[in-house]
């Protein structure tokens, strides 16, 4: 065995697939990005309408969320190629050097302002053996025996599926009602978000490609 272990060791997670977090003790994990409210500009009205839809979307819930908020500096690599290619088709010898010089601008003005970016999602659960109804001394046995139970898991896998995109329609509904929008995130970008996260400085350098691109090429 390497004396360095791969991170992938310590992380929960069996698989991703079809939009589905699989993890090593059988259960199933769903993950939405949320766009944001500006809570502050709204009137107090609007404040008091969010808050009581806020409580009751919470006290609907008859299973666990985790709320995760992810900041990151912002990237405007992307942004610049894009200028870079227009300044290029620009035959106005005064527009190029305008456009150069805004993009050297917004360029200097990220690195010195450190803009970050922040992110929100919300990750939803689904045990098929009801978490509720599972003593510890069950648990604690089927993390020695996961690869089997993921077997068996496998058959039915559709079927728990269904029940947890059901809690994701919940979700998504709920947070309708205080107007914030959600969208769930697929197998690619559920893969981009644990590499992002796990690999915060090499993800900046070295895009990940494409499952699909993955999968012909492998």
């Amino acid at each position: 065995m390497s004396k360095f272990a791969s991170t992938q060791n310590y992380l929960p997670i069996s698989g991703i697939r079809n939009d589905t977090i699989v993890l090593k003790d059988g259960t199933l994990r769903a993950a939405v990005l949320c766009s944001s409210v500006n809570f502050s500009l709204k009137s107090e009205k609007e404040q008091k309408s969010i808050i009581a839809g806020y409580i009751g979307f919470i006290n609907s819930l008859e299973w666990p969320i985790q709320i995760v908020i992810q900041s990151r500096k912002l990237n405007i690599d992307s942004y610049l190629e894009k200028l870079k290619n227009l300044e290029m088709e620009q035959t106005n010898d005064l527009l190029r050097i305008q456009m150069r010089d805004y993009a050297s601008y917004v360029k200097e003005l990220v690195q010195i302002g450190e803009i970050m970016t922040k992110k929100f999602f919300i990750v939803i659960p689904y045990n098929p053996l009801g978490d509720l109804k599972r003593k510890f001394i069950d648990r604690f046995v089927e993390i020695f025996k996961a690869p089997s139970f993921i077997k068996m898991k496998r058959e039915k896998f559709e079927k728990y599926r269904s029940e947890l995109f059901k809690r994701v329609d919940h979700v998504i509904s709920g947070l309708a009602g205080i107007g914030v929008n959600v969208m769930p995130l697929d197998t690619q970008s559920l893969i981009e978000l644990f590499y992002n996260s796990y690999n915060p400085t090499e993800s900046q350098s070295q895009k990940l490609e494409s499952v699909e691109k993955i999968r012909l090429e492998g």
